[in-house]
């Protein structure tokens, strides 16, 4: 009995686990649903992202994420933006196209 259970307790939390990033590491498991061909995590253009004073101003086209079928534009604070894996931004949008849920952004050095 004691295996069935433990068994079921590893297949949950592999459920529960975050995918990863094309390179390598793993998105939180809050940002993210799907896994990396139809999950609402990606990485995104370094060209739709200006760093401004209150933040970070994201401006989507279709194409720059997988989920986005019209232009939009997204202001968020540099409090929303969590540490990059890779130095490339990534958005998670969910549950649609106009919430973004999750922002990884570069470090930033001065």
């Amino acid at each position: 009995m004691r295996s069935i259970l433990t068994c079921v307790m590893i297949a949950y939390a592999s459920l529960a686990t975050a995918h990863d990033a094309p390179t390598g590491w793993s998105y939180d498991p809050y940002c993210c649903n799907g896994d990396s061909h139809n999950g609402d995590c990606q990485m995104i253009p370094s060209k739709s992202v200006a760093v401004t004073p209150g933040g970070y101003r994201v401006t989507l086209l279709p194409g720059d994420h997988r989920l986005v079928t019209h232009a939009h534009v997204f202001l968020l604070p540099m409090t929303k933006a969590m540490q990059s894996g890779d130095n490339d931004y990534h958005l998670c949008l969910f549950p649609n196209e106009d919430t973004p849920r999750c922002f990884y952004a570069p470090e930033m050095g001065y």
